[in-house]
């Protein structure tokens, strides 16, 4: 049985405080149940850690600045392991959020209508 592995809670708390610009706009625009699902900002999902993630229905909303453009392998890697642990994984980039922030929150309440449809126990088809 692997051993246990506390959560990173310190690590988590630094990026919050480090939250960029752009993060910091969406998260003022999702927080408080907005997109219909609650969500927290820079949580761990394994060694990751997720800009905005909701526990419930298992979506992580990625935000891409220009870093992104340098590692996308190590991007594509973090992808699959969190998807392969059940997660969806939304990416959007800085540039969308700024330019068209109504969309990115409507996409990210339209993949939130979807799960629970998906995910719901009492959902019907």
């Amino acid at each position: 049985m692997p051993a246990f592995k506390p959560r990173n809670t310190q690590r988590a708390r630094t990026l919050r405080r480090a939250a960029t610009p752009t993060e910091r706009l969406l998260w003022r625009s999702i927080t408080g149940g907005a997109v219909g699902a609650k969500f927290s900002r820079q949580m761990p999902i394994g060694p990751y850690f997720a800009d905005f993630l909701c526990r419930e229905w298992k979506i992580v909303v990625e935000l891409d600045g220009h870093s992104h453009d340098l590692r996308p392998e190590y991007d594509a890697a973090r992808d699959h392991f969190m998807t392969q642990a059940g997660y969806q994984v939304l990416r959007f980039t800085n540039a969308d959020v700024r330019e068209n922030l109504e969309g990115v929150v409507a996409a990210i309440a339209l993949a939130v209508k979807a799960r629970k449809l998906r995910l719901s126990p009492n959902a019907h088809p």
